[in-house]
């Protein structure tokens, strides 16, 4: 049986961050506005204290000591200020000027990226990260947990489901339809 753990991300893990942020969001889309040095703009911003996928927002999942996912998660209040430092480095990197519509507002506290390495899936990981985004979300900001999951990923949305979120509206984002969903709480 493995031993699945939960920690908060450290600096040290912007190799690892980077590559969930790159899973979750997709590598076209991700080069499309980091550049072709998309992972070293996102290492970048992983070692940030506020951007949108700071370490500050991140945590690591293990098994059995081995890093095996991440979860990034923030409130939404603050999705403004994160961003605006997130866009000022792509921007340094890139000199693209990029607008991107609001995925999250105030009332929420909004899990943005997540995943796991492709060798650990399967073993409730996601679910476990999800969970214990949950948890901060509910007791240290006293928000339900929002996100959004692609149309075209119906397999997310179920597991995002049969965690108990539930689908508000449809967002665009990024270019693609978007169910907004947010945790029930009980």
């Amino acid at each position: 049986m493995n031993n699945i753990s939960i920690r908060k991300a450290t600096k040290n893990d912007k190799s690892l961050i980077a590559s969930v942020i790159s899973m979750a969001i997709g590598k076209e889309q991700i080069i499309s506005y980091c550049g072709i040095d998309y992972n070293n703009v996102l290492e970048e911003l992983v070692c940030l204290d506020l951007s949108q996928y700071s370490y500050n927002n991140a945590l690591i999942a293990e098994v059995d000591g081995t890093p095996a996912g991440a979860v990034i998660g923030y409130d939404g209040a603050e999705l403004h200020n994160l961003r605006k430092t997130t866009l000022e480095l792509i921007h340094n990197h890139t000199e693209k000027e990029l607008s991107i519509t609001d995925e999250t507002d105030a009332s929420e506290f909004y899990l943005d990226s997540i995943a796991v390495l492709p060798e650990y899936r399967g073993m409730g990981i996601a679910s476990k990260l999800i969970l214990t985004m949950n948890e901060i979300a509910t007791k240290q900001y006293n928000k339900p947990l929002g996100l959004l999951v692609d149309f075209e990923n119906p397999k997310a949305e179920r597991l995002y489901k049969s965690l108990g979120f539930e689908r508000v509206e449809v967002k665009d984002f990024l270019g693609h339809k978007m169910w907004h969903l947010v945790k029930a709480q009980l």
